[in-house]
């Protein structure tokens, strides 16, 4: 009896736990949803239109904390969406982390929103692996700014993978050579009840959660197919 007690009692003291951590995840994939409406939103501002449509995956990581004193560092939270086996429509959400090295900073400590998109097949392989670092496993290219710009560039043209981030406002391309993105297993525990890696859900066909409607609502609503 004693036992069944202290069962029940860890159960229901763990449980706020769990419904706490839902609850970020569900902030973070609205964060998430609000970036990228906003950012497709204004006009001569945006992610090319005709990039985005060539994309397979985008990553999309709401306030990427970054500080830089000495030696500098970035630590953020935030999801990787492929595109349905067919092209048409988005996939469901894989939870990435991404750390690493300094990438342009200044003195002090700051946070930006950062929009990766996955260009090809190689790039997108490289998101089903537990982990990578753009620049040495996945070649990167700075992204261009304006809804009909083309890539002008053969960086741009060959690279694996494009990225952006907005700060205070302004929106442009930028470098996150050396920066490693992980599957972030916590998170996916929070939002499939299963510790999934990105291979298990992204491409997967698996149900996409109730907490993503708003983000892939908003994928398909500026991309929903894509073009070759």
């Amino acid at each position: 009896m004693r036992a069944i007690t202290l069962t029940l009692t860890l159960a229901v003291a763990g449980a706020p736990l769990f419904a706490a951590e839902k609850t970020k995840t569900t902030e973070r994939l609205d964060d998430a949803a609000s970036l990228f409406s906003e950012i497709m939103g204004a006009p001569d501002k945006s992610i090319p239109q005709d990039l985005l449509d060539k994309s397979h995956c985008i990553v999309l990581v709401p306030g990427l904390k970054k500080g830089a004193f000495v030696i500098g560092g970035k630590y953020g939270r935030g999801f990787s969406i492929c595109r349905n086996a067919n092209g048409q429509g988005w996939g469901p959400p894989a939870a990435i982390r991404i750390e690493g090295g300094s990438f342009g900073l200044q003195i002090g400590f700051s946070s930006s929103d950062v929009i990766l998109l996955v260009m090809g097949e190689r790039g997108m392989q490289k998101l089903n692996t537990s982990k990578f670092t753009i620049g040495a496993d996945a070649t990167a290219a700075i992204g261009p700014v304006g809804r009909n710009t083309s890539a002008q560039t053969d960086a741009m043209l060959h690279a694996e993978i494009l990225s952006w981030s907005r700060a205070r406002g302004a929106f442009a391309g930028v470098s996150l050579d050396g920066a490693t993105l992980r599957n972030d297993l916590d998170e996916n525990q929070a939002l499939y009840n299963q510790r999934w890696t990105s291979k298990q859900i992204l491409g997967s066909g698996a149900t996409i959660p109730a907490a993503a409607q708003k983000l892939i609502s908003e994928l398909n609503k500026y991309s929903p197919r894509k073009t070759s």
